[in-house]
């Protein structure tokens, strides 16, 4: 009788947990599928916006940013489960230039993890714009429509010094697609492909350099090698690139949905673990259209940028392997 007493109070006290852990799965499951189909309607609404092109600050949509905020913390608590610090780097009377490395192929997870940050500390009116490849209007065009709306405008000088103009915040990955597609053995190192446009820039708009960095995003993918090269002679042999495009990369990588995947192919990141870092800003010596037009001025200023984010890096890298 009292073994049964016992075992009783026993499970008495476990069912609950397990039901509330059950309720707590539930729930998750119910509120992705939620953000999902809000998700596919803003896509459906965003398709036939031709002039949603990436060329305007205007697409910008604090609206439609809210609306995706629920998938964004979905995958933010529930799937990357992401850790971050240093915000308090971001000024709060100034606008900035976010300088990233970029991981995790197309679907560069921890760029989307770090919009979702800048929007929940500082609200969707807060704007950010990303520079992002013209391709992607040319391959996807209903998608960029919607990644319009978010922020994302024309790898392109000129609208690029319009939003610090008009005293917004930029993002910046100076490492493109041959940045974002990188041998897995080179995760951990900051490859900007010795682009110095976004130097000048900074230089010539007097605007800050802040280095954004993060542990885990290029790992929800394992990019084998780049065989661009050799693609890109069999296409000088009269080869067409695929749509009529320069892909600029052709990895190979594991990944999903594809298993083996040739060529740059949209990715479902595995679900690994991610921290994002916003470092210490950066000022520059001498700002102005002189100082951005002295070449080894801005050499010796990209040398700077490329070796404070490499430090951060490594010292990212030795605290999350501790």
């Amino acid at each position: 009788m009292l073994w049964r007493d016992r075992t009783y109070r026993k499970h008495a006290c476990l069912f609950p947990r397990s039901n509330d852990m059950i309720h707590q799965q539930l729930q998750n499951v119910f509120s992705l599928f939620s953000a999902l189909k809000t998700f596919g309607e803003l896509y459906r609404q965003a398709s036939p916006l031709t002039h949603l092109d990436g060329w305007s600050l205007d697409g910008r949509d604090p609206d439609v940013i809210r609306q995706l905020m629920p998938l964004m913390d979905w995958f933010y608590h529930h799937y990357y489960r992401v850790s971050t610090d240093g915000w308090e780097h971001i000024p709060d009377d100034e606008n900035v230039m976010l300088v990233g490395s970029h991981n995790g192929g197309l679907a560069s997870p921890d760029m989307y993890m770090i919009v979702y940050d800048w929007c929940r500390r500082f609200g969707p009116e807060r704007p950010l714009y990303g520079l992002m490849n013209h391709n992607i209007w040319k391959v996807c065009p209903a998608l960029a429509h919607l990644v319009t709306q978010i922020g994302a405008i024309h790898t392109h000088p000129r609208v690029a010094m319009a939003a610090l103009k008009r005293q917004a915040s930029i993002g910046v990955y100076p490492g493109g697609l041959q940045d974002v597609f990188r041998p897995y053995a080179r995760r951990h190192q900051i490859d900007l492909q010795n682009r110095k446009g976004f130097i000048k820039l900074a230089i010539r708009e007097s605007v800050l350099v802040v280095p954004m960095i993060s542990y885990g995003a290029h790992s929800t993918l394992i990019v084998l090698t780049d065989i661009y090269p050799l693609v890109k002679l069999l296409h000088e042999k009269g080869m067409p690139w695929p749509l009529g495009i320069d892909p600029e990369v052709f990895p190979i990588y594991l990944g999903l949905p594809w298993g083996l995947a040739i060529g740059p192919l949209p990715n479902l990141p595995l679900p690994v673990k991610i921290h994002t870092r916003i470092c210490p800003p950066i000022r520059f010596e001498h700002y102005g259209a002189n100082a951005s037009r002295d070449v080894d001025y801005v050499n010796a200023c990209y040398e700077q940028v490329r070796t404070q984010m490499q430090l951060d890096l490594d010292k990212l890298v030795a605290e999350k392997q501790q």
